[in-house]
């Protein structure tokens, strides 16, 4: 990627890495560039004995505005659909516990990322839509950390509707772990943090396992026919007309 602008960036302060999403261009879309070097960061995080905790989140006001529609029109989601079952894989499997700081707008893919992380922090006005169904896909690859984190009536209800729902209702259906006034989100997250830093690794790596180990075993098992569900779908006539044209229309 020598050239490229960086899309996320990585800090490491006090135990805590920051892992910060930063593609204004498309609205932190996954596109195969911020979902490779997502994955890089989350691997040398990981791997790193300064850091004892992660935190994902957005330099924008927006976190995540879901697949890269120009890419996925362009070149195919061959590769963006696998990324996407290995970003969660990689957020649910991580050594450290992952915490995502979730304001602005969350869109499809993006969502997965906030149901993959171990504590999801949001404001209150944070929103949040599976549209999928609205361009003719269907949530596959995400759906493996989605569905656990809801019950079979709210991942029926936001699968099929592609409604908008907010931060509040988004706590209420499990999908984050809690959502605060905008004003009050950093200073939760750093209680969050500072509780996380109390523990020690052994204990936080053993405890993420055993919660996660379920999860993990799926995502293991499911994944790749997932990813291969995804791109075909995304390959299909249907949605390549129904892309095109949302493009189109936020053109004008």
């Amino acid at each position: 990627m020598s050239g490229m602008t960086e899309l996320v960036h990585l800090a490491v302060a006090e135990g805590v890495a920051t892992i910060t999403l930063d593609s204004p261009h498309n609205k932190n879309a996954l596109s195969q560039q911020l979902t490779g070097e997502l994955l890089a960061h989350l691997e040398s995080a990981g791997a790193d004995e300064a850091v004892r905790v992660i935190v994902v989140r957005s330099a924008l006001d927006v976190f995540c505005s879901g697949a890269d529609l120009s890419e996925a029109t362009s070149v195919g989601m061959g590769v963006g659909a696998q990324r996407m079952v290995d970003v969660q894989r990689a957020i649910v499997a991580n050594p450290k516990p992952v915490v995502a700081r979730v304001a602005g707008p969350v869109r499809a893919g993006g969502i997965g990322i906030v149901a993959a992380a171990d504590i999801s922090l949001a404001t209150d006005t944070s929103s949040y839509a599976l549209t999928e169904v609205r361009l003719g896909l269907a949530a596959a690859t995400i759906s493996l950390t989605v569905i656990p984190r809801l019950t079979d009536r709210a991942a029926a209800l936001t699968f099929l509707t592609g409604n908008t729902f907010d931060g509040v209702e988004a706590a209420q259906l499990g999908l984050v772990t809690s959502a605060f006034p905008a004003d009050e989100l950093d200073e939760n997250l750093d209680a969050v943090l500072a509780s996380l830093l109390k523990a020690v690794p052994q204990g936080l790596r053993e405890t993420k396992k055993l919660l996660n180990r379920e999860l993990l075993a799926d995502i293991d098992a499911r994944g790749t026919d997932l990813a291969e569900l995804s791109a075909s779908l995304f390959a299909s006539s249907a949605a390549q007309e129904a892309m095109l044209a949302f493009l189109n229309r936020k053109k004008k």
